[in-house]
């Protein structure tokens, strides 16, 4: 069970257990913050803003508009890929793809207080993150998943338990993730999950993340 202990860089455990990913194409016309804002009602605990087709301007406003949305509830904004958008919006987190800025240097541009997660897409990569200044580990993708297809092929239940077995770093899920495998995925040995579609594409996020964050809790 995740407690309320501090990482390296100040984001709690408890932080990482019910993860929001935002995709705006899932969210069958609603704004972004409408959709977010519902799920924080019903138990999201860090929402992730992931946006490729935005240019920097308009990355950047959302951002800002999500962190004030999210400042009352005390729940972190991690940023996608941009270190620039993440410096410009002042996010708690940040988190990086093996395609990405590389985590060294990502870590010395960044407020010693923000959190970096980075996503490992083979034990290779879980190997590699004991050297790295990393908080967290984004397991991807557990199983198949339309909201990102440029991966290497699932890890599934077997593959989670082999990297829960291979490093003592916190180890947040994702891909495919919903309220009739999470307990499984939970079991396998991850201490956070992170939803997309399950969430984004809900017809009502709120009583979406109310589900899942009770099978959390119960585990």
């Amino acid at each position: 069970m995740v407690g309320t202990s501090t990482l390296a860089h100040g984001v709690r455990l408890q932080a990482l257990r019910l993860y929001l990913v935002t995709d705006q194409f899932c969210a069958g016309g609603r704004t972004l913050a409408d959709v977010v804002a519902a799920a924080v009602q019903g138990g999201v605990t860090c929402v992730q803003l992931r946006e490729k087709q935005l240019n920097t301007r308009d990355f950047v406003a959302q951002a800002l508009a999500l962190k004030d949305l999210l400042a009352p509830h005390g729940i972190p904004l991690v940023i996608n890929d941009r270190i620039d958008v993440a410096l410009a919006c002042g996010a708690q987190g940040v988190h990086l793809g093996q395609s990405d800025m590389p985590v060294t240097q990502a870590r010395r541009l960044l407020p010693p207080e923000v959190f970096i997660g980075w996503s490992v897409e083979t034990l290779e990569d879980v190997a590699r993150s004991a050297e790295l200044p990393v908080d967290y580990l984004g397991v991807s993708p557990i199983f198949a998943t339309p909201t990102k297809t440029d991966t290497l092929p699932p890890w599934g239940l077997e593959g989670l338990r082999q990297v829960r077995q291979a490093t003592t770093a916190p180890l947040v899920a994702i891909g495919g993730i919903h309220v009739d495998n999470a307990r499984e995925v939970l079991l396998a040995g991850a201490d956070g999950l992170a939803v997309v579609s399950a969430l984004c594409a809900a017809q009502d996020p709120c009583v979406a993340a109310l589900r899942l964050r009770q099978l959390i809790d119960a585990v």
